[in-house]
């Protein structure tokens, strides 16, 4: 009997020590004062203070204080690479402390001048925060020694707050996704989530899901795209976690403003795994039974919204949440302050809305439209507002018309926050079948005259969304999931190389006569039926020309088997002093902190940067023109052969040999002083040219000798071209 009541003991004590393992504090924020049902906060992301590059904390220390302090959000969320880490020739990428300590110099500054509480600052690491860290917590980790969250005792790597607002629930999720080992540049470009990761994320996202009658809307924020991030080792990804919880929006950086500054998406459980054509993803809902029951399911989709950076672009973002609508504004600081800010709140910019939530809140009048009986705009000001009006343009006829202008009137007893301005208007005057037919803009008059603008934008009443596309650079970075294409990519390069190599090779080991397929000139036929045969013919004869140049072959051959099963290079691939390791392509050899000795691949697929660059500009244009100079030789071979004025049946077997090779010199009329060849030479110096450059970022990121560390790598391709410039030079 004791030894079962001991057990029985053990159990309870042994499920509540695991329950509350698994439960945290949480961390709510009670927004007080007015306007009602409103709340705000402040993105900052990619600011790169480094020692090289002395404005970039200057101008966040002049400008970011008073902006705060004017605008007065209840968070401010700083996603990602709070520090440069770059040397001056940005080849070599690891932590330097001297940019923390100016980072926590300038935030506290900040902090100071804004005149806002310290823990509604958040700032979550990137990339560059950990370049070069071999352990988080270690004495390379600066970010665990300077950053607000680590001085504010923050641990984890999921962040989360809640504002509460007068029985409205607004909750806020950091994930920090970067590697446990934290490789230099350039092969740390990825977030990597842990399966431990998300499961921590989906317990805050869902924290008040369980027996709460309240609305909650969720935002996650953290610093790398979904087109940048990694599966877990179990194949899960953020993704799906966010489609779970109805995601608002999740908020990034890391792209910077080079790419576009359109950087945003739209997410659907029906997704494609390697690309999304168009921003928006998911067929607008026109469903005209919509379940407007308050426990009807939510919609699975969110909004992806990156923003530029603070490095170049100086940008600066609100993000508004208004009755449960969320809306953003980027603004630019690169010209100074701004005197007064507008921020329309209500309704949405039709481009993007909640392409599935959105209709709902239309069809279902108790849930959605109560708020759509007033216009709404936050209005930040360092001078006093003598008036604020709303203009509505009708854009049907190709013009813009303007439909109502009235004024708006700022609510009262609300200045412990913001101003919020507000218009009562016939919402249903404007229920159109186009999602971008009225344009609305909310213009602010301060006291000195000075008249400030909202942009124009498209806004839809009944929920429709409307297209909004991307340029093709925009496509390039938020469009292609990369982690999935890697490997792809890798294969269908090395399967094109190997094909292009072994099958001329085989053709002409079983074939007497390489040319036989064609000795029936195709003279009958279409005009394009020959120019195509002809074309196919010529690169034939240019892989065919190379399988005899056998030296030539097996070198590349050999060098494609390298690459494939051996070691790229060694170099240190941490700011740890004496730790070298290597890379190939399936990922950096290192000794994992958690497996001692055991060695384990990482930084896939960040090492694409290398691997996809080396294979598809140097290796594969160096075998098309090693191939070339080879069929170059051959072809001119057959020009001096016709000018010798031999007679052909003395030469039979010659002829046959160049009976592709006479046809391809005769297309040109400079084989005499072989201008083609020329043309190859100065090709062949741009791959040098472009090795060279890939060697020397290697070089100087990784701290290596290219004669030890990585010798067939760097030289092998250059003495391939100089030998076969060599053996094709003479007839």
């Amino acid at each position: 009997m004791a030894a079962a009541t001991c057990a029985f003991l053990f159990l309870v004590i042994q499920a509540s020590v695991s329950s509350a393992s698994h439960s945290r504090p949480r961390n709510v924020i009670e927004v007080e004062g007015g306007p009602n049902d409103v709340v705000w906060v402040v993105q900052l992301s990619d600011l790169h203070f480094s020692v090289f590059h002395p404005e970039r904390a200057l101008d966040f220390k002049r400008l970011i204080g008073p902006a705060l302090s004017m605008i007065n959000p209840s968070l401010v969320l700083i996603t990602g690479d709070l520090t440069d880490g770059k040397s001056k020739d940005l080849l070599t990428m690891k932590q330097e402390e001297a940019e923390w300590i100016e980072y926590q110099n300038v935030t506290d500054d900040v902090i100071m001048k804004s005149g806002l509480d310290k823990k509604v600052f958040y700032d979550l690491r990137g990339n560059h925060d950990s370049f070069g860290v071999p352990e988080v917590g270690g004495e390379y980790d600066l970010y665990r020694k300077y950053s607000i969250n680590a001085r504010l005792r923050r641990d984890g790597n999921v962040q989360s707050v809640t504002l509460q607002y007068r029985g409205r629930k607004h909750v806020f999720v950091g994930v920090d996704s970067f590697m446990e080992i934290g490789l230099r540049g350039p092969t740390n470009l990825f977030g990597h989530p842990t399966d431990e990761l998300l499961s921590d994320l989906d317990m805050e996202l869902g924290q008040w899901d369980a027996g709460s009658t309240e609305s909650v809307t969720k935002i996650a924020f953290g610093h790398f795209p979904l087109s940048f991030t990694a599966t877990t080792d179990k194949g899960k990804n953020v993704k799906d976690v966010f489609l779970k919880h109805s995601l608002s929006a999740y908020l990034c950086g890391h792209l910077h403003t080079r790419f576009g500054k359109n950087l945003k998406r739209h997410h659907v459980e029906s997704s494609g795994t390697y690309y999304q054509f168009n921003m928006h993803q998911g067929n607008p809902s026109d469903k005209s039974n919509e379940n407007c029951s308050k426990n009807a399911e939510s919609s699975k989709e969110f909004w992806e919204w990156e923003m530029g950076d603070w490095r170049k672009s100086r940008s600066l973002r609100i993000v508004a949440i208004d009755s449960g609508h969320v809306s953003f504004l980027d603004l630019d600081y690169q010209l100074g302050s701004k005197d007064t800010i507008v921020l329309p709140t209500f309704p949405l910019d039709s481009r993007y809305m909640h392409r599935i939530s959105s209709s709902r809140d239309f069809q279902c009048p108790s849930t959605g439209t109560s708020s759509h009986e007033t216009v709404r705009a936050l209005v930040f000001s360092r001078r006093v507002i003598v008036s604020v009006s709303l203009k509505i343009y009708d854009s049907r006829s190709g013009h813009f018309h303007l439909v109502l202008d009235q004024a708006m009137i700022k609510l009262k007893s609300n200045g412990s926050r913001g101003d919020m301005y507000v218009a009562p208007w016939n919402w249903r005057a404007f229920i159109d079948p186009s999602p971008d037919r009225f344009l609305l803009q909310i213009e602010a008059t301060d006291i000195s005259g000075k008249h400030t603008y909202s942009q124009p934008r498209p806004f839809s009443i009944n929920g429709l969304t409307a297209e909004a596309n991307w340029k093709w650079k925009e496509f390039f970075v938020m469009g292609v999931q990369w982690a999935a294409l890697y490997e792809p990519l890798l294969h269908i390069l090395h399967s094109l190389l190997f094909i292009l190599l072994v099958v001329p090779r085989v053709f002409l080991i079983f074939s007497k006569n390489y040319t036989a397929y064609n000795k029936n000139n195709p003279s009958r036929g279409s005009r394009e039926k020959r120019i195509c045969l002809s074309f196919v013919d010529t690169g034939f004869f240019v892989l065919v020309e190379l399988c005899r140049l056998t030296e030539i072959w097996w070198g590349i051959l050999l060098y494609l088997l390298y690459l494939v099963f051996f070691p790229w290079f060694f170099g240190h691939v941490s700011s740890e002093d004496g730790k070298i390791s290597y890379m190939t392509q399936r990922g950096w050899s290192v000794s994992s902190s958690k497996n001692g000795s055991q060695n384990t691949y990482i930084g896939v697929p960040d090492i694409m940067v290398i691997v996809l660059p080396h294979l598809g500009f140097v290796v594969l244009p160096t075998f098309i023109i090693v191939a070339a100079l080879a069929a170059e030789r051959t072809a001119y071979r057959s020009h001096l052969h016709s000018l010798s004025g031999k007679k052909e049946d003395d030469h039979y077997k010659e002829r046959k040999r160049y009976v592709i090779s006479r046809r391809f010199s005769d297309a040109f009329g400079f084989w005499s002083v072989r201008w083609m060849r020329k043309l190859l030479l100065f090709i062949s110096l741009l791959i040098l040219w472009k090795h060279w450059k890939q060697c020397r970022a290697i070089v100087k990121a990784y701290d290596m000798n290219p004669f030890l560390h990585s010798p067939i790598y760097c030289f092998w391709i250059p003495l391939l071209l100089a030998y076969t410039i060599y053996r094709t030079s003479t007839c």
